[in-house]
């Protein structure tokens, strides 16, 4: 399998979650979770990389190996600008991470610290900072909580369906606070909290929190939007209500950057499903990571909705290949079809459908393999079909048909899509759904057509993008 253009994978070996996500020095750190000596899950530790971009990442050595039978596991990281850790001093503020200590008896939370710009790190002798005597406690996101002058750190409580909350003045000891949950859906372990402010669209002055967590072998994702004051979270809608993050079967353990210049919030997910991640026919790495995606809360009629969009880094990738505007699908597939299309792009569409009864774009097509991105206006679901986008035969929980509710405004639709050698990320009206999978066609099989059911659609623009990066 060609390693992918513009999507973040290690040099070798296994990946999972993203962790201790932190800006510092105009250097953004991306430490993800790693297998050094092996292409499956298992000797977890956090492999690291910076960029300055988003786009263009330098691998670096391995930050925090596995040691004396304690595995690394998930965690997050923040610069510690009033030195409240004692580790640095004020003109020198330390760089902390905050890990998961994991062995066959407990999970802890532990720190670690550098004040070379993440070079080199040390593991706080006093570890662990943080115990509660139970095997599923894991997964800290901390950050600082300005009202309240000091470091709130959230956690899972896996096996319960609760977010921990524990707060602490110097990152070394730390007092419980609440617990939120169970809430949503709790058809799986919860894991990989976070929690975060993030930028209202059109408002300038109504706060509002974003508590995001993962459901292991169930939804995926799910987020809450409520309230934080410092002690605990208060969900506005009931506790019965489920908002995804996103749809599709491969977005995971999400994680946003600490830290980023101009108040903007920034994730990154693992793109993959634990049903086949030690399996995907990949080689000499296994496991990759979403694009970054730029947060926002936009009001509908029926509340505040998490919006993700790709970050406008990307466009430095960008190689034109394609633009039409006001156009019919005829014309298009037959331009299409003389166009030599790369399998690493990108494709802005929006179309009115008439009345149609479904819109389908094909992409990665072949003999006998395609991979279908379309919208069903009968049930109004937007929906994206890899049971023929190529290998699928490493798992029989890979092939399938992943939806989503899409209302359309006036008939009107839009699709941002990313596709990449073995992804495929779709944000449908500006970010309101997002479907992420994983797909894997034949090498060469990169053809692009669009197809109509029960009338017609116009295509009101068209643009597709070759996307040539180093990831």
């Amino acid at each position: 399998m060609m390693r992918p253009e513009y999507h973040f994978t290690p040099p070798q070996n296994f990946l999972n979650d993203p962790n201790g996500l932190v800006f510092y020095d105009d250097e953004y750190h991306q430490f993800y979770q790693h297998n050094p000596i092996g292409d499956v899950w298992g000797h977890m530790s956090w492999g690291h990389a910076v960029s300055r971009d988003l786009v263009h990442w330098e691998h670096l050595p391995v930050a925090l190996y596995e040691e004396d039978g304690m595995m690394i596991f998930s965690g997050s990281a923040v610069v510690d600008w009033h030195n409240t850790s004692g580790f640095g001093n004020d003109n020198h503020p330390p760089l902390i991470a905050i890990y998961t200590g994991h062995s066959e008896t407990e999970q802890t939370q532990n720190i670690a610290y550098t004040l070379d710009r993440g070079r080199t790190w040390i593991k706080y002798e006093g570890n662990p900072v943080l115990s509660i005597g139970a095997r599923e406690f894991r997964d800290p996101k901390v950050f600082w909580h300005e009202p309240t002058q000091r470091w709130i750190m959230v956690t899972a409580l896996p096996d319960q369906y609760q977010v921990r909350f524990d707060s602490s003045s110097d990152l070394k000891h730390w007092t419980h606070l609440s617990d939120f949950g169970p809430a949503g859906a709790i058809d799986g372990l919860w894991e990989c909290p976070d929690l975060f402010q993030p930028q209202i669209e059109n408002q300038t002055e109504q706060i509002k929190w974003v508590l995001k967590v993962d459901v292991l072998k169930g939804t995926g994702a799910q987020y809450f939007i409520g309230n934080f004051d410092g002690t605990r979270f208060i969900n506005d809608a009931t506790d019965d209500q489920i908002l995804r993050v996103d749809y599709g079967n491969d977005f995971y353990a999400a994680q946003s950057w600490s830290d980023v210049p101009n108040e903007r919030r920034i994730w990154i997910g693992w793109l993959n499903n634990w049903h086949y991640a030690n399996l995907i026919p990949t080689s000499p790495w296994r496991g990759l990571l979403s694009i970054p995606r730029e947060l926002h809360l936009r009001g509908y009629p029926e509340g505040l909705r998490l919006i993700q969009k790709p970050i406008e880094e990307l466009k430095e990738l960008r190689q034109s290949l394609y633009h039409v505007t006001d156009t019919d699908i005829a014309t298009v597939n037959s331009q299409l079809a003389k166009l030599k299309m790369d399998i690493s792009a990108e494709i802005q569409v929006e179309f009115t459908l008439g009345r149609a009864r479904k819109f389908e774009i094909n992409i990665c097509t072949g003999d006998a393999e395609e991979t279908v991105i379309g919208y069903d206006a009968q049930v109004q679901e937007i929906f994206l079909d890899r049971r023929h986008s190529g290998e699928s035969a490493f798992s029989d929980k890979f092939a399938g048909v992943h939806r989503a509710l899409l209302v359309s405004a006036e008939g009107k639709i839009n699709l941002h899509i990313f596709v990449d050698s073995c992804s495929v990320e779709v944000f449908a009206n500006d970010g309101l759904i997002v479907i992420s999978d994983l797909i894997f066609p034949t090498l060469g099989n990169a053809g692009l057509r669009f197809y109509v059911l029960g009338g017609r659609v116009r295509l009101r623009t068209l643009k597709i993008w070759r996307l040539a990066g180093e990831a």
